[in-house]
């Protein structure tokens, strides 16, 4: 995680300044206390004051920057993980469990907050801090020094003991809850369906058997992190007996004075102090560096490639499939074989053929979410591959067969096909779809707020909405995909009507089982098996 974000390195640099300071401080602290006791002037506890004082701000400074830190980072790979998605494209991110990735994106990244509010600065403690005060104590007294470099490498030992224990709980729990957020989105998306088969009841007790999966888990997580606190606590109390009891038998035999065994007393809890705090810390950070490595896992999933942004994009050239094939990274048959045909410029062509055919595939490479494993489209003499994106896209409308409307408004949704037009063009755009009429018998018009994925509409008037968006943005190349599927007979007349009068005067590619848009397009590729 330090090597992929430099904003942890920066983090990290701070913290190691926050801590030699922290680390002076506890220097300082110990002498003048250990002076004061000893029978030195009373004039030092003004100093002692202020010691205290710095040490009270440098531990604001450091937990309001591992803060801002934690802040930072979080937001920095939320950005990476949802860029990733965007790049990874529709088809390959649908076949990602989408409750899992909303898990890890919004809870799972707020678990990294313990690992820099707490883990990172302690960790860095543990690095800075004892060396300081060894060195100090080497000064005062060598043998206790040497009793602390002795005994001061069984906590960390005992610490990565149980901590490799902890963190493969740790992994286990936060896949359990991520399984069960994954499995519970599944369950409230797909409840309509459930309750259809009478099955939804029967859910309540998959749910019941997850969350007590990870409730157990999540026991267990606790009882070893409580084992390790105590296992810590009893090595460093241990460790602090083995120089106290020594200087305290040398101070009744007069071998040392008073203010330099008060001096070691102080000091070596010190020394031990940091590290017992970064092991307990680690208990806390665990889950996050759980979900931190999956995220990494997340980004390391190869995106689709991304293509050169050169020269500006024309539409009045023919679209040519010259010996196409298309493989999807998970299936061993390639979804179609050596795919050539030409669609001349103004032309509307259908493809049919049977489900699984490859029709939907070819639409996907045209759209950009899935290049070819060998041939190439072209457009007039240039290549797909190398026009930009982005503005290839700005030449294309697309109905698929489902078509997605946000939880807006009924004009936010058809300006997803130009965003910022003005309300008159989104009303004209939606009387050419054939959407007017029923949107202005909804509650509040084209303002109606609608539920997720259009909650409240009919399939037919879901699919009106979406042609609406075709006529908003008025592009010259028109997909259509399975647009009429799924509709009652006077939906699928009312969306074919509209799609005719979208598809006049345009390039379109239709693909239909259906002959209610067949009608309307100049030819007909037929597509089976993969292959024309």
């Amino acid at each position: 995680m330090t090597r992929e974000i430099p904003a942890i390195r920066r983090h990290l640099v701070v913290t190691g300044l926050l801590a030699i300071s922290t680390a002076v401080c506890v220097v300082l602290q110990a002498s003048i206390l250990a002076s004061v006791l000893s029978g030195a002037a009373v004039s030092l506890l003004f100093g002692l004051a202020g010691v205290v004082v710095a040490r009270a701000a440098l531990a604001w400074a450091q937990q309001m920057l591992a803060q801002r830190a934690a802040t930072t980072v979080k937001a920095e790979l939320r950005g990476r993980v949802l860029d990733h998605i965007r790049r990874m494209g529709p088809l390959r991110a649908g076949r990602e469990r989408h409750g899992e990735l909303t898990t890890m994106v919004t809870r799972g990244l707020d678990a990294l907050d313990p690992y820099f509010t707490s883990y990172l600065p302690k960790t860095v403690g543990a690095a800075v801090v004892p060396p300081l005060v060894i060195a100090a104590l080497a000064v005062t007294d060598w043998i206790s020094a040497v009793v602390v470099v002795v005994t001061l490498p069984l906590i960390p030992v005992f610490g990565a003991l149980v901590g490799m224990h902890t963190r493969r709980r740790t992994a286990r729990q936060w896949a359990l809850l991520s399984r069960l957020g994954g499995h519970f989105l599944d369950v409230v998306a797909g409840l309509p369906t459930l309750r259809a088969f009478g099955r939804a009841r029967d859910q309540i007790g998959v749910v019941h058997r997850m969350s007590d999966d990870h409730r157990r888990a999540t026991l267990r997580t606790l009882r070893v992190a409580f084992l390790s606190s105590l296992v810590l606590e009893w090595v460093a109390t241990l460790s602090v007996a083995l120089v106290a009891v020594p200087v305290g038998l040398r101070l009744m035999s007069g071998d040392v004075d008073l203010a330099t065994a008060l001096l070691v007393l102080f000091l070596a809890p010190e020394a031990y102090l940091p590290l017992r705090a970064a092991g307990t810390a680690f208990h806390d950070s665990a889950e996050g560096v759980a979900v931190a490595d999956r995220v990494f896992a997340t980004l390391d999933d190869a995106p689709a490639p991304q293509r050169a942004a050169t020269g500006g994009v024309s539409d009045a050239h023919d679209l040519v499939f010259d010996d196409v094939t298309v493989r999807y990274p998970d299936r061993d048959m390639p979804a179609v074989t050596g795919i050539s045909m030409r669609i001349r410029a103004g032309e509307r062509v259908g493809l049919v053929g049977p489900s699984g055919a490859g029709k939907s595939t070819l639409l996907a490479v045209l759209l950009g979410f899935v290049e070819p494993e060998s041939g190439r489209v072209t457009v007039g003499r240039r290549d797909l591959a190398d026009l930009p994106l982005a503005a290839w896209r700005e030449q294309i409308a697309w109905v698929p067969q489902k078509p997605h409307l946000f939880a807006v408004s009924v004009a936010d949704n058809i300006r997803l096909g130009r965003p910022g037009a003005p309300i008159e063009h989104v009303v004209q755009a939606a009387r050419a779809a054939a959407a007017d009429e029923f949107i202005t018998r909804l509650p509040d018009g084209y303002d109606t707020l609608l539920g997720e994925n259009g909650s409240g509409l009919s399939m037919g008037q879901r699919q009106r909405i979406a042609i609406a968006r075709a006529f908003l943005r008025d592009a010259p190349i028109l997909l259509f995909d399975e647009a009429t599927a799924h509709l009652d007979a006077e939906s699928e007349a009312a969306v074919a009507a509209a799609s005719a009068r979208l598809m006049a005067g345009r390039t379109a590619l239709v693909v239909a089982h259906r002959p209610a848009l067949l009608d309307h397009v100049d030819r007909v590729v037929t597509i089976r098996s993969g292959q024309r």
